[in-house]
């Protein structure tokens, strides 16, 4: 019998990290790394900006899922320089320390959220599609210049430049997640979320297709997002890349 593969998920007593170690606990053999504990796998206790006090978690680790940050949007950039960036960068290095083959960076799609205040997605986003055909939309793709809308967007747009880097420097195959809108429903809450949803069912599905990619695949940047109507960013380049085929679309919640 083949040896699970050993993945590691950091910031993993968060709502995504749940999702994933529910959805592929099954397959993988999984643990995590957070200052509290996790509730479906072995969790390292430690915090991620202390770097000495991770790298125990990354020993043997095949892959690392990377979601440890604060996730408010609203987030100063004195947050986002105390935290986030000291954690996505401690991520990326005890993986090479360790020997980590692949990295799946949780980026975010305010990476490029200032694509938002243009139309015709500002009107999708208010919820007003007159005159617009969802099939003809130019949906907002990761070969489009990167325009954070927020610190937080700052601080991931520097996670996807992190994994650009270790990628090339240091051959760590990285697959970074453009995540659009994850909730505890798994439903939209509001009229933008009708749009950028990406349902539990999606999450673990793209997540999956990020680690089992082949390993010529050697960095990308993929948007997760639902199969939505009203999606305004590209799964094209997903599919293409990871063989990603999201199922939900959420116009069956209007």
């Amino acid at each position: 019998m083949a040896r699970k593969k050993k993945v590691l998920i950091t910031g993993s007593s968060g709502l995504i990290g749940g999702i994933v170690a529910r959805g592929l606990g099954h397959k993988y053999d999984m643990s995590g790394v957070d200052i509290r504990p996790s509730e479906h796998i072995p969790t390292h206790i430690a915090d991620m900006r202390d770097f000495a006090a991770i790298q125990p978690a990354f020993e043997g680790i095949d892959s690392v899922v990377d979601l440890a940050a604060l996730i408010q949007v609203e987030s100063t950039w004195e947050q986002v320089y105390g935290n986030n960036i000291p954690a996505t960068y401690n991520a990326f290095e005890a993986a090479r320390q360790a020997g980590v083959k692949r990295i799946v960076f949780a980026s975010s799609n305010h990476a490029a959220g200032m694509w938002e205040f243009d139309e015709p997605y500002r009107s999708i986003v208010a919820g007003d599609y007159k005159g617009l055909n969802p099939k003809m939309l130019r949906r907002v793709t990761v070969d489009m210049p990167i325009r954070p809308d927020s610190p937080y967007g700052i601080g991931k747009a520097f996670g996807e430049a992190t994994g650009r880097f270790y990628s090339e420097k240091h051959g760590i195959s990285v697959l970074c997640m453009r995540i659009g809108t994850v909730n505890k429903e798994g439903k939209p809450m509001t009229i933008r979320q009708f749009a950028t949803i990406l349902s539990h069912r999606d999450l673990v599905h793209q997540v999956e297709r990020c680690l089992e990619a082949p390993e010529s695949v050697r960095f990308g940047i993929v948007y997760g997002v639902s199969k939505n109507t009203w999606r305004f960013w590209d799964i094209e380049g997903a599919r293409k890349l990871i063989g990603y085929e999201p199922q939900d679309d959420m116009e069956r919640w209007r």
